[in-house]
């Protein structure tokens, strides 16, 4: 709080804060004191281990030490070594807490109460009931591995928070077998046969409350839980031999062609075939398909991310052909230039691709816009798209490279571990940021995995770090799917990334291509087959789906644009949307599809939308255009949103900044967009120098509102709408008036959101 202070005291220029500001650094020295005595106390009567507790401890310390000298600084007057000793106290107790945190609670802390997270109250991890359980039959190995399985679940889930590798109370581990059976400092918790004398069965059915009721925070266990940890003692608490099967689901890595589903009269096409067995068995009827009006500016926006012009939209409702559709989605697609322009914004945001930020002051950030442009324009194959990316040319070792960052930064952010957790999210939906730090908690990706898939990008064999603390281990080189091949030990990275480049494009990798159709179909769907998209292990709606539009892709060309007609010209995609209120849905276990999720413009649709049907938003703005090639410049008609530099208002509007990888963005509205397309200076004066161009072509109310109603959304106004749009305007149009009207428009749900 007194940061926040002194910052608003600095932009203000004032001293009116002082006083307070002082008394609460005081108060923050006072109690980062009494913490690290706690602290230090503490460590003593807890069980605690792992390398998290070095890291808390000292950085706790270093923050009391900060905050004590910061209070020095501020009594001597030094205010400029005050505030930065103030920013760098902040940073230190932000990451002390962070450590303090993940001891007390656990590595889950930040990610357990998310809502895709939760599980049901009356539910074990897993969900699994054994039906042998009852059968009174010895169990066969493939029901012990089952059965240990769904017990190391339930472990992982309430257990290891305060009896894993970071924290070990009462010298108990449940993490691995040799721990569990050895117990800890009261002695053995297991009597194998026996569940009414094992000690964690005591534990974890004692009343709420009690001294010694497990856990100690957070749910209990639920009955079913219990009642499969007592069975599972019953049983002799079996252990199978040889190596553990994953606790996590794992997904298939080879291609699988399923077959085909029946033909039906609703469904002809594969796609739908597929999504007609999947209705069938959810008890799902299919729909009508949506209008003309609505299917031509839905193909627009997700081609071309365009507007429809007046004159298409009444072609094509007029058009009298059967199979107009297909013909209007082929034309669309080969519309070149527009579709570059549009899924540049889709491509920048997955491979960290943008015209200003982070690292390209210093040198340490190159984009690759020219090799992109022309990649989308010509429809460069998906294979040989992947393989220019990570066995680069000049013009697109951009993303390989990733960012230089300025200063000192953690073994977790160097560039090469940036590479291997670029490629493994963008192109095999596999998230390694936390197995970058450590062994991750949300799947089996180890350290060690992490780091020899990184090795291949490296120039010299890199160390492994376990949060941020040389292990004086040297990371091997190997790709994540040991299935794919063996990358050669070759001193010369280049040759390494020409062959890692190879592995991955090869067709025996179907979680390549599954990765990429499941993220083209979330562009399109507004929900992906798999969600999130960057979990690529998660159970998908439809297997069969999914599987069969990544093997087709891979048989036909590795063609984006003929998968997009694939999709865009089914009956799936041309069903009514679906409105979703709680965004949390769309990642829930239960999620169950019926069609399109109705979703927000993206803040380039958005802003092309403005610059088509109104005035160009960024006609004298500093655009990436100039990093294009002339050639290039002559085919963009108006200066695109994808082409822009990033400002306030393509960030209220969710634009991310792209110093990390982004593969979805945030269809709901929010308060920092009301703001922004309320007071936003930018959209503002979009608005008012249109309304003084439309004020001099439009000299008649009537005809202005009509002509503005066309280009917008598509249609002639209805007579209220004409009514109340005359007398905003006024009869002899003025600027203020026009400008209302467009926001009023602009704002307007039919405008903003794609049906």
């Amino acid at each position: 709080m007194a940061f926040i202070l002194e910052l608003f005291d600095w932009r203000r220029k004032s001293n009116e804060l002082q006083a307070g500001i002082k008394a609460l650094v005081w108060i923050g020295a006072g109690s980062a004191v009494l913490a690290a005595i706690f602290g230090l106390f503490l460590i003593n009567f807890e069980d605690y281990g792992g390398d998290a507790v070095s890291l808390h401890q000292w950085t706790g310390l270093a923050t009391m030490a900060l905050s004590l000298a910061a209070v020095w600084a501020l009594r001597s007057q030094k205010q400029q070594l005050f505030r930065g000793l103030l920013g760098v106290t902040v940073l230190g107790v932000t990451v002390a807490g962070h450590y303090g945190a993940l001891l007390t609670h656990g590595e889950t802390y930040l990610t357990e109460v998310l809502p895709f997270n939760k599980s049901s109250e009356n539910e074990p991890s897993g969900g699994t009931n054994f039906t042998f359980a009852s059968n009174g039959q010895p169990l066969n190995e493939q029901q012990l591995s089952e059965l240990n399985v769904e017990v190391r679940s339930i472990l992982a889930h309430n257990c290891y928070s305060c009896h894993g590798e970071a924290k070990t109370k009462g010298e108990l581990r449940l993490d691995k077998k040799e721990f569990i059976f050895k117990g800890g400092e009261h002695g053995p918790i297991i009597v194998a046969g026996k569940p009414e004398k094992s000690e964690i069965i005591r534990r974890i059915t004692l009343p709420v409350g009690h001294k010694e009721a497990m856990p100690t925070k957070g749910k209990r266990l639920s009955e079913k839980e219990v009642a499969t940890l007592e069975f599972w003692i019953k049983q002799g608490a079996p252990w199978p031999d040889g190596p553990e099967k994953s606790i996590y689901r794992v997904a298939e890595l080879a291609p699988r062609l399923p077959a085909l589903p029946p033909a039906t009269a609703e469904a002809t096409q594969p796609i739908d075939r597929f999504v007609n067995a999947y209705f069938q068995q959810n008890k799902i009827s299919w729909k009508g398909v949506v209008d003309d009006h609505t299917y031509i500016r839905r193909v627009y926006l997700d081609v071309v991310g365009l507007l429809p012009t007046p004159e298409a939209i009444k072609a094509f409702e007029t058009d009298a052909r059967p199979n107009k559709r297909e013909l209007l989605v082929t034309s669309l697609l080969n519309r070149n230039e527009d579709y570059a322009q549009h899924w540049l914004t889709f491509w920048n945001d997955a491979l960290r691709n943008d015209y200003s930020g982070t690292g390209y002051i210093t040198g340490g950030r190159f984009d690759i816009t020219k090799w992109l442009y022309a990649s989308l324009k010509s429809n460069k194959p998906y294979n040989q798209f992947v393989k220019e990316l990570i066995s680069p040319t000049k013009e697109s070792e951009g993303f390989i490279k990733g960012i230089k960052w300025r200063g000192t930064i953690n073994a977790s952010q160097r560039t090469e571990m940036q590479a291997a957790q670029n490629v493994a999210q963008v192109f095999l939906g596999l998230n390694l940021k936390c197995a970058s730090c450590h062994d991750s908690f949300i799947s089996d990706w180890k350290l060690e995995d992490a780091y020899a898939f990184a090795n291949i990008f490296a120039d010299s064999t890199l160390e492994i770090h376990r949060c941020d603390k040389p292990t004086g281990k040297m990371a091997g080189r190997r790709l994540l799917f040991k299935e794919l091949g063996e990358i050669k030990e070759s001193p010369v990275t280049a040759e390494r990334l020409k062959e890692l480049a190879d592995f991955l494009v090869q067709p025996k990798d179907g979680r390549l291509y599954r990765t990429l159709v499941n993220r083209v179909w979330a562009q399109l769907m507004g929900r992906g087959i798999v969600e999130p998209v960057d979990m690529m292990d998660n159970a998908p709606w439809s297997q069969d789906l999914l599987d069969y539009l990544a093997y087709d892709f891979d048989q036909n060309g590795h063609d984006i644009k003929k998968l997009l007609f694939n999709i865009l010209t089914s009956k799936t995609y041309q069903l009514p949307s679906i409105g979703i209120k709680d965004a949390g849905l769309l990642t829930s276990n239960d999620f169950v599809f019926q069609g399109m999720v109705r979703r927000r413009m993206s803040a380039e649709q958005f802003a092309d939308a403005i610059s088509v049907a109104f005035n160009p938003m960024y006609g004298d703005s500093v655009m990436a255009l100039k990093r294009l090639p002339e050639t290039i410049k002559s085919e963009i008609p108006f200066p695109r949103a994808s082409l822009v530099i990033n400002d306030p208002f393509m960030t209220a509007l969710g634009r991310p900044n792209r110093e990390t990888v982004s593969t979805s963005r945030n269809s709901q509205a929010n308060l920092l967009q009301a703001l922004e397309l309320t007071n936003g200076t930018k959209f503002n004066s979009t608005l008012k120098n249109g309304a003084i161009k439309w004020q001099a072509k439009y000299p008649t109310s009537d005809l202005l509102v009509k002509e503005l109603y066309r280009k917008s959304l598509g249609r002639e106004p209805q007579p209220k709408e004409l009514s109340v749009a005359q007398k905003i305007v006024g009869t002899k149009p003025s600027v203020e008036g026009i400008q209302d009207l467009v926001w009023a428009i602009a704002l307007h749900p039919e405008f903003q959101l794609i049906y």
